[in-house]
């Protein structure tokens, strides 16, 4: 087996990363980045994410599609496709629209988990154990509909950006009620790059297929004689303003979605690139514009604000760290982004602009902030 071996030496340890197979060269798919976390000091960094570095949305919607056709057209219905707080919450959302596209099929409902209380039932929460936040919840769908779809799901499909070592998915499986995990029939484990080497699937009842891009293993050697004490996650010592929640009357993916339509309206740069930026779990609308942006003709990048907190070095160029649009003590970040670059940004907000920080606005040189509207007001 022919396979291409990639590593970075950090602050405490050296990652390995061994690929065995790739849709795409794994140059364009990846690199190396060092995570401000006691738990874990690697990070894969996905370069068609549109997260952590600037990606064009026609490169984001050719990932959905070689994942949406990796899976079974014929898996039973319905279909549950659960996506990933935060990184995977647009990765979820394309894969799911993408498969309805290539399928017709309108028994395939999507839900992201979230860091997010809506106040509202939860069909489960589960733990993500190596993340800055590792607390995960899954709504229930308001809709009674959407609900009985989710409730009587014979397949499932979990999206997340990478498996490392299958754990999420198997917490997100094992949090699952009886009722749905009885159900079930066909489980789908859907990510960009897979380096568990299945070990997710053993943990998992009935059948269990992948949908990825790049597989391949992974391995980290610590350093010797490391003196320094382990990072901790960054925080404000007390809340920057008082938390926001998410509006749940005008929410989109959290409570369940099977159509995806364009909720967002803004125009580009007259002249020169622009970029679209999403905001933590506000991704996949802003993705929408973005898209229909760079449809019209337009020169357009999309990436994210993230809570991730990672250190400048390898594929990490820049970082700018300023207060949450949704409040509390938890700093946001944005990676690899140099205005000077753009001739317009567009950051898009669920919150309001209001809540954005006024750190940010001037770091990206007034930017458009855009709420979401229906097209119709």
């Amino acid at each position: 087996m022919n396979t291409a071996i990639f590593s970075a030496r950090l602050a405490d340890g050296t990652i390995w990363a061994q690929v065995y197979r790739s849709l795409i060269p794994p140059i364009e798919m990846f690199g190396f980045g060092q995570r401000i976390n006691p738990k874990r000091s690697f990070l894969f960094v996905s370069k068609v994410l549109g997260r952590h570095i600037p990606v064009r949305p026609s490169v984001m919607r050719n990932t959905f599609d070689l994942l949406a056709r990796q899976i079974p057209a014929d898996i039973p219905g319905p279909i549950l496709f659960i996506g990933m707080a935060e990184t995977a919450v647009g990765l979820g959302a394309g894969v799911h629209q993408q498969f309805r596209e290539l399928t017709g099929r309108s028994d395939a409902i999507y839900i992201c988990t979230t860091r997010h209380n809506l106040n509202l039932p939860l069909i489960c929460e589960f733990q993500e154990e190596h993340s800055h936040a590792m607390r995960h919840l899954l709504h229930q769908p308001f809709d009674p509909v959407l609900r009985n779809m989710a409730y009587g799901a014979k397949s499932l499909v979990l999206v997340d950006d990478e498996a490392s070592t299958g754990k999420t998915f198997a917490n997100l499986f094992a949090a699952l009620p009886e009722k749905i995990r009885s159900e079930v029939e066909h489980t789908v484990l859907v990510t960009l790059t897979d380096w568990s080497g299945g070990a997710a699937r053993a943990k998992m009842t009935g059948r269990v297929s992948d949908a990825t891009i790049l597989s391949g293993r992974y391995s980290w050697t610590p350093h010797e004689n490391v003196s320094a004490a382990a990072p901790q996650v960054p925080s404000f010592d007390r809340p920057a303003q008082t938390e926001v929640f998410p509006d749940a009357a005008r929410d989109w993916g959290r409570l369940g979605v099977v159509d995806h339509s364009q909720l967002l309206n803004a125009k580009a740069a007259d002249n020169g690139v622009t970029l679209v930026l999403g905001t933590g779990e506000h991704v996949w609308q802003p993705f929408l514009l973005a898209e229909r942006l760079e449809k019209e003709g337009a020169e357009v990048f999309y990436s994210s604000v993230t809570r991730s907190p990672i250190s400048v070095g390898h594929v990490i160029g820049s970082k700018f760290s300023f207060s949450d649009n949704y409040g509390g003590t938890v700093p946001n970040y944005l990676y690899n982004v140099d205005p000077a670059l753009y001739s317009k940004i567009i950051l898009c907000s669920e919150t309001g602009p209001e809540h954005v920080c006024a750190d940010l606005i001037s770091a990206l040189g007034n930017p458009a902030v855009v709420v979401d509207r229906e097209e119709s007001e």
